[in-house]
């Protein structure tokens, strides 16, 4: 019997502080539930960064629900995002939302 691949179930993890801070914008926003968040890439090679922003499902996409957050991921990208971890972080020089590959951050 095959295991169930949890990475392609949900491809990306999202922390307390972010799912609570999602919730709280797209109520706040009044945004409406056929929006969710997407999650991607902008560039390309060694100077992509993450991109992470509220939007709507197109063709292109694939949907997921990861701790009841609707996520959307171009599958153009999904390779590239697999595995990021969503998190909002408060500090001396502000706050927002941060994408972050795991395996990468101790470099």
């Amino acid at each position: 019997m095959l295991e169930k691949n949890n990475d392609l179930a949900a491809p990306v993890r999202i922390t307390e502080r972010a799912r609570l801070e999602i919730a709280d914008t797209l109520s706040a926003n009044k945004i409406p539930d056929t929006y969710g968040l997407r999650v991607g890439m902008k560039g390309g090679a060694c100077s992509g960064t993450f991109l992470l922003g509220f939007d709507t499902a197109g063709a292109m996409d694939q949907e997921y629900q990861v701790d009841n957050v609707k996520v959307i991921i171009d599958r153009r990208h999904l390779m590239y995002v697999l595995g990021v971890v969503v998190d909002y972080e408060e500090g001396s020089y502000g706050r927002g939302f941060t994408v972050y590959s795991p395996d990468k951050v101790n470099l």
